[in-house]
Order: C-alpha cells, then structure tokens, then sequence
C-alpha cells in the first residue's frame, strides 16, 4: 500500500457535475438531485482501503450530525474492480448497508468523475458551498491508521462549521493521505 497525498484542487473552483449509479439503491443520481442546501461534502473513498476503514465510523456520525444542519455527504468510488474486486458496486452495497451509511454511495465506472476532481487517493475531502464552489479540500484530521491519534474529523468539521457560520475558507488546509485510486 503507497501512501499518497491528495493533488491541488482549487478553491473556489466549481463543483464538476456528475450522474452516477448509486450502489445502495441502484439508481442514478446527479449532482444536483444531491447537493445540500447549505453545502455540499463530496469524499472519495472505497472498500478496501485502511485509511478509509480507519475513518468510516466517524464519517458516518459527522454525516448523520451535518446532514440536519443542510450539508449533504456523498461518497464515490472510482476504483478499478477488475483488478480489486472488493470495491465491486456490489460490494460497496454491502459496505454501506453494514456501516449503515446516511449518505449515497456512487459508482465512478469510467473514473472521469475522479478525472474532473483531480481526485488521487481514498479518502479525499472536498467541501462546496451553497453555489458548488469549492472552499475546502483536504484531509479528514491528522489520525492515520497506527498513528494513536483520535479520529476527530476537526479539519472537515472546521471547515463546515466555517460554512455554516459564513467565516471565511479555512487558510491551512492539509492534504488527505491514503491510498492511491486504482486506475485501469
């Protein structure tokens, strides 16, 4: 497992639109039948990978606790399955159904959603306000898998709390790390 760093996403920068399969439901579902009203939360992640497993009982409860404030979470998937069957849509389904995510979890076949976010690793963090324009894009907190520190998501939730309270974007934001997308 290579650990790599999140690449440069412009702040400020518009959301790219998107229609994918949602996993839990198998419907599609575009960007805009999603966005929050207040903001928009957009993670990278998958099946497999630790720092994703790492974090996932806290993205549950930040979603659960964010989403009545009127920012939506939506996760993606852009892995290549041929080569690691365990981020299957099918099994993304049962991911989501046993962490009992609040949130859809969509399919990226083609890997151009990942394209159009400059996305490099799971997971990877970025916020949008009201206009899907980008305020935030980084990592969940310093926790890592080993490290001893607590899962706290103060970095993402500083940023939504910046949002939600019209402050401006956050200055420092520290890339995410984690696992590489699996490109075909």
């Amino acid at each position: 497992m290579a650990l790599t760093e999140s690449n440069e996403f412009t702040i400020g920068t518009k959301a790219p639109d998107f229609t994918l399969i949602n996993t839990i439901d198998d419907k599609l579902i575009s960007l805009k039948d999603v966005k929050g009203e207040k903001g928009t939360v957009i993670m990278f992640i998958c099946n497999h990978c630790p720092f994703v497993i790492h974090v996932n009982e806290a993205l549950v409860k930040m979603a659960n606790e964010y989403q009545q404030k009127g920012i939506s979470f939506i996760a993606i998937s852009s892995n290549d399955v041929e080569n690691y069957q365990q981020d299957s849509p099918e099994l993304m389904k049962k991911l989501a159904k046993k962490e009992q995510f609040p949130f859809p979890y969509l399919y990226d076949e083609t890997q151009e959603v990942a394209k159009a976010y400059n996305a490099a690793c799971t997971p990877d963090f970025y916020v949008f306000d009201v206009g899907l324009k980008a305020i935030y894009h980084g990592q969940l907190d310093n926790s890592r898998p080993g490290n001893g520190m607590p899962v706290t998501g103060s970095d993402l939730r500083n940023s939504l709390d910046n949002l939600l309270e019209n402050k401006p974007a956050l200055e420092n934001q520290k890339p995410s790390m984690g696992c590489g997308i699996k490109w075909k």
